[in-house]
């Protein structure tokens, strides 16, 4: 059982365990000795995005790391997906992103990167949570071998240039009207710039952080504003990130939602018809909707499911050698790119596709009809629902009951203490009905 990792690092509310400033300082001096290389002065690079309990972790993290003898690159408020970048071009020998993504100011997170700019694997977080609680004293470095911390100079220029290299060359976004919605995160100057550079004319909001706004009212999470603002300068796009910019939703110019599954969807026939896919198909979660899946088969393509989380996503892709997967809540990971899921990139991809067809958003983003899917959350204290004879009772009816025209996938969140109860299939009446049956029996077994 891991105690501290959850599927996308540590996280929790700032200030109360894990995430403290002791448990920082110890999670960062037992990533620093497993990372640590004798064959030279060993390096960690640090970025955050805009919360404002980013200063207390980020020093707990260097205090950690120099205590065991690594140097620390800090890099201030940057993407995750920067991060990840930053660590292999800085030939780190470990990347670290203090961020809670999509969740509330009050919460945070810990998120770590090999050298390889890949999230760690499950075994080596293991391992970690098994240093952590080790006696870490004898391993301290000596005095003369303590490390030296020191800020970065022009990585959200590093960045931006590594981004702009999505779009295909010979490209230009002149003449396009963004809404770019930065969540008041860690993306507030370098995608804005980036959309730019590029020859957009760029409308910013959530561009500006105080600490307590992250993802409030804005963002990937929250699309209202951004519907708003792209209805009222009429613009072509709107682009919708959230708190760590590595995931993104799409606002077509009539003020919809366009969801990840969509836009992998727009990617994978883009690629596919250009040769480009390394695999013929793609890789999505379980909560992936059906009708992505039907799409792809029209096509003669696959898509391989895994758990929830972007990690699992990648991992599937590196072993079976595919080079598209994300996740319906808008992570598209795209390996001929980054390491991980990065919503600016992403976004670049989808303004491609919209140059290349030369037709609005709306119609270049409507790839299939969703199949209908609903998702219901119930909120427990402690103990095990998934469990209870009663709730294993009702999943297996609810099963049952879709048969073979549709899905059911219960799962307890790896971010916070609740049971997601999800359902989808052709007939939208029967699928509330099972959703509503399951949440009922899980909602009195948690009480």
């Amino acid at each position: 059982m891991r105690k501290y990792f959850g599927t996308d690092g540590i996280r929790g509310k700032a200030n109360t365990h894990p995430m403290t400033a002791e448990v920082a300082l110890k999670v960062a001096m037992a990533a620093g000795l497993m990372f640590r290389n004798g064959g030279h002065r060993s390096r960690v690079v640090i970025g955050k995005d805009t919360r404002l309990s980013g200063y207390m972790l980020e020093n707990a993290m260097v205090a950690g790391f120099t205590s065991v003898g690594l140097d620390v690159f800090l890099l201030g408020p940057l993407p995750t997906p920067a991060v990840a970048m930053l660590t292999r071009s800085l030939r780190a020998d470990l990347g670290v992103m203090i961020s809670a993504s999509h969740n509330p100011f009050a919460d945070n997170g810990i998120k770590f990167f090999g050298p390889d700019g890949f999230k760690l694997s499950d075994e080596i977080e293991l391992e970690i949570e098994s240093l952590l609680e080790s006696d870490l004293a004898p391993r301290l470095a000596g005095s003369h071998e303590l490390g030296r911390a020191k800020r970065i100079d022009g990585a959200q220029q590093r960045y931006i240039e590594f981004a702009k290299r999505a779009l295909p060359r010979d490209m230009s976004l002149e003449g396009m009207r963004i809404v770019v919605d930065c969540a008041n995160g860690a993306a507030y100057k370098v995608a804005p710039d980036a959309l730019w550079e590029l020859g957009a004319e760029v409308i910013s909001i959530g561009v500006n952080p105080d600490g307590y706004n992250i993802n409030k009212d804005c963002g990937s999470t929250s699309t209202d504003a951004l519907s708003r603002k792209v209805h009222e300068v009429r613009a072509d796009i709107g682009i919708a990130l959230d708190g760590d910019a590595d995931r993104v939703i799409i606002v077509d110019e009539r003020g919809q939602v366009v969801d990840g599954d969509q836009l992998m969807a727009v990617v994978a026939e883009s690629w596919h018809a250009a040769g480009r896919l390394s695999a013929p198909g793609i890789v999505a979660t379980i909560m992936s909707n059906l009708g992505l899946e039907r799409f792809l088969a029209g096509k003669g393509l696959s898509l391989a499911r895994t758990k929830v989380g972007d990690r699992y996503v990648v991992e599937h892709m590196r072993s079976h050698g595919f080079n598209v997967g994300g996740e319906q809540s808008g992570h598209l990971v795209l390996s001929d790119y980054a390491t991980t899921g990065d919503g600016l990139i992403a976004a670049l991809q989808i303004l491609a596709c919209v140059r290349e067809e030369g037709r609005p958003v709306s119609e270049v983003c409507a790839k299939f009809t969703p199949v209908p899917q609903v998702l219901k959350n119930v909120r427990y204290r402690g103990g095990a629902p998934l469990e209870n004879e009663s709730v294993k009772t009702a999943i297996d009816a609810g099963r049952d009951r879709l048969g073979g025209s549709g899905r059911l996938v219960i799962r307890p969140s790896g971010t916070e203490p609740l049971i997601r109860v999800m359902a989808e299939g052709d007939d939208a009446a029967l699928v509330n009905e099972v959703v509503d049956e399951i949440v009922d029996v899980v909602a009195r077994s948690a009480a």
